[in-house]
């Protein structure tokens, strides 16, 4: 057999290819690490034997696991106390009254992973429910990874995810133990519909939002493919709504698809370039 002398580059340009993610040299020791089990279980003798395999043979079932297993799936529930306070505090409430005539709100979770994010903004909701009687709250959740969202809609967590974040009382209130697991309850699952999407590409089919929460993924893409995300999150979210990035990340480097609210800090409302002219020609 040849000899693969960069399996790392091989395995990196596809996930990149098929996510948008990066992988930083700083971070190579995770490759390793997540495809020791795909090694194993598909008897490849090192990373170099896997990478020739996939070198030619993309589009198989084996890349998309390799894919899956590489993205970067850490969440937990209420991520972020105190902007999770915030975002279903004040900005909600603010969010309310704009939409008092409809009573609808449309809430997405972008880049959920395993769905602590949308299973915590249902539980906000069901914390305040004589607040939001008789309103029609929508939760859409998504996430590149199938098997991510395949966990999520089945809302089961194992004891050290179901601590992560979420206070004892929501615990025993929301999920129900069975086993080992915490499995959330119907009422609270029904409360999110959950689906596979990639962010590069258009969520047109998904509507409009009033809020959309995008955390903790834009750290991991190119410069090219954060404005294409951008992008595409400027088109799905209302002209007056918010956008919701992670604790470490902020709009900088001259990107125009958003601006930092005056009301909010750390969220972002859309800008609006002008009729005909796209934010990647704004930045040319």
């Amino acid at each position: 057999m040849l000899a693969c002398n960069n399996p790392n580059s091989i395995l990196i340009a596809m996930l990149q290819e098929k996510t948008g993610q990066v992988f930083s040299s700083n971070r190579y020791w995770r490759i390793d690490m997540v495809l020791k089990p795909i090694l194993k279980k598909h008897n490849f003798a090192d990373l170099a034997a896997l990478a020739l395999h996939l070198k030619s043979d993309r589009g198989s079932g084996l890349a998309q696991e390799c894919v899956e297993a590489m993205i970067n799936n850490e969440t937990c529930f209420f991520r972020d106390q105190a902007s999770f306070a915030l975002l279903t505090g004040p900005l909600l409430d603010a969010v309310r009254e704009k939409r008092e005539a409809s009573k609808t709100i449309r809430i997405w979770s972008a880049a959920c992973s395993t769905g602590q994010e949308a299973y915590s903004l249902a539980i906000s909701f069901a914390e305040n429910a004589e607040k939001w009687r008789d309103w029609n709250i929508v939760i859409y959740a998504s996430d590149v990874s199938m098997s991510a969202i395949n966990k999520a809609r089945l809302g089961r967590y194992s004891q050290f995810e179901i601590q992560r974040g979420l206070p004892v009382r929501m615990m025993l209130k929301y999920f129900t133990q069975d086993g080992e697991d915490w499995q959330a309850n119907e009422d609270l699952g029904k409360k999110i519909s959950f689906c596979s999407h990639n962010q590069l590409q258009s969520a047109a089919h998904l509507g409009k939002f009033d809020i959309i929460l995008c955390r903790n993924m834009l750290m991991y893409l190119s410069d090219e493919n954060k404005d294409i995300v951008l992008d595409n999150l400027q088109a799905a979210l209302r002209p007056d709504g918010y956008l919701m990035l992670g604790a470490a990340e902020t709009i900088l480097g001259g990107r125009m698809q958003f601006t930092p609210s005056q009301d909010f800090r750390g969220f972002y409302e859309a800008a609006s370039p002008p009729i005909g002219i796209s934010s990647k020609q704004m930045r040319a």
